[in-house]
Formats: C-alpha cells, structure tokens, sequence
C-alpha cells in the first residue's frame, strides 16, 4: 500500500476553506492529512466539507478560541485516536493529535514558537524536552510513526534563507537546532531531506512583511518524519509553494507501506 500524507499549517482553517483548500485537496487526493493551527472550535468546522472527499476527521483543538489546534484527515478511520500528551499547558493549547492504524501512527504536532519573547522561548524549550520524553515513550510500543507538523524550528542553514542573519533569530537557535539533531539521532528521519539532501531555497514558511514569498526569502520549519525503518520505504517528498492558502505552505511524503 503506497500511503500519501500531507502535511499542512493552514493559519486558520476557515480562512484556507475560502482559498480552495478543498480543492488543493481534492487536486493531490492524500491518505492522510495533518493540519496544523486550525484555529477553529470542532463545532465550527463543517466535517461534511471534508467527509465529501472521503476523509474521517479528528479534531483537538486549543481551548482558547482563534488559537492554535490541530487535525487528522484520513481515508481510512483510526483504530484509535489520542488527544493530548497529558501536558496541562500543551493540551490547552491543543498541541499534539495521534491516529493509530494498524501497522502505523500519524501525529499532528504545532510546536510553540518563542517569536513574541523570553517567556513563550522557555515555553518551547519546556514542550521540546517534554515531546521528545513522550515519544522516547511511544516508540516502545508503536513500531512505525509518523511525526507530521510546524516544529517551528529550522534545523540546517540550508533551510533558512538568511542563517548568518537569523543565527539569534528564535526558531534558528543553536539550542532548538541541537534539539532536531538529537531528535533525528534517536532514530528519525527528516523526509524531505532525506531525499532531497542538497537541494537549496526549500522552504514552508514566509513572513508577510518584505514581499518575502515572492521573493523566497523563508524557511523550512514544517516536516514529515518518520522512524529510520520506514526510510527504505520512503518513495517521495516535496512541497507545494505555490498554493497560497496560508502563510505556510503545505509538504507531502509518500510511503510503500
């Protein structure tokens, strides 16, 4: 089974639906799709919208309305849904959403970002090392997992248009950049990279100020990993930076399961 899995911020999913988000989907028909900073309350999403195109979908969103939230679109139901990592702060936020399928589990993350300050920088550091735990944790029981999302960090100069620039820069620092090196080590794969591993001026996100998109000035903050025995299964992964349904764009990776 060749399995396609998407991987999108949508910065609001209402607004994307006005931008033919729907379409975007229909157009790529993915098995699998990870949205991340939803934005919206499950009340007020029209599941039906989805559930036309084939998709189950799976909602945990942050309990403080217009923020964050996260989402699973699948063709085939889960066996099993989780809801949070039991982290007070990170499930207000509505941080992190598993589906387990039979021989594999698709997590949607939306890391924090420590842009607006030293208080929500600490925040981050506290959710990088309490994720990292919690997938030491799963991986003792889930053989195969997929870690879809915005971890709101680039992890090499290669993916950032400025890193001499940007090397102070909360999402490019050599502590969040050290935290990816180890996540990776513990036995990941970057997609993207794997398959694409000198390939410059790839990236997901772009800043609204400076006509930064149309002049690619971003970064690569948005990723499709997946545990180092799915890598020789791994067939495709790239992005899509011209479909503008938000400030990010959304990545794909398939898998011959």
């Amino acid at each position: 089974m060749s399995l396609k899995i998407i991987t999108y911020n949508v910065n609001g999913i209402r607004a994307a639906l006005t931008k033919n988000l729907l379409g975007f989907l229909e157009r790529e028909n993915p098995d699998i799709v990870c949205l991340q900073e939803i934005k919206a309350q499950p009340y007020q999403i029209d599941n039906s919208l989805f559930e036309h195109l084939g998709y189950h979908c799976q909602w945990y969103s942050a309990e403080k309305k217009g923020y964050s939230g996260v989402g699973i679109l699948s063709k085939q139901k889960p066996k099993h849904v989780e809801y949070g990592i039991g982290h007070e702060l990170f499930d207000y936020e509505g941080r992190i959403l598993r589906a387990d399928f039979d021989s594999f589990s698709v997590i949607s993350a939306y890391f924090p970002s420590g842009t607006t300050g030293p208080i929500r920088q600490d925040v981050k550091y506290v959710f990088l090392d309490t994720f990292y735990n919690h997938i030491e944790t799963l991986k003792a029981k889930i053989p195969n997992l997929i870690i879809c999302g915005d971890y709101n960090i680039c992890h090499e100069a290669i993916d950032i248009h400025d890193p001499k620039g940007n090397k102070d820069s909360s999402g490019f620092l050599p502590e969040e950049r050290a935290w990816m090196s180890a996540f990776f080590k513990s036995g990941f794969v970057d997609t993207f990279r794997f398959l694409n591993p000198d390939v410059p001026h790839q990236y997901t996100w772009w800043s609204y100020r400076a006509n930064a998109r149309n002049n690619n000035k971003g970064w690569r903050i948005d990723y499709i990993s997946i545990n180092k025995e799915l890598s020789t299964k791994l067939k495709e992964a790239k992005i899509f930076p011209f479909d503008l349904q938000s400030d990010h764009c959304a990545s794909y990776a398939v898998v011959d399961l």
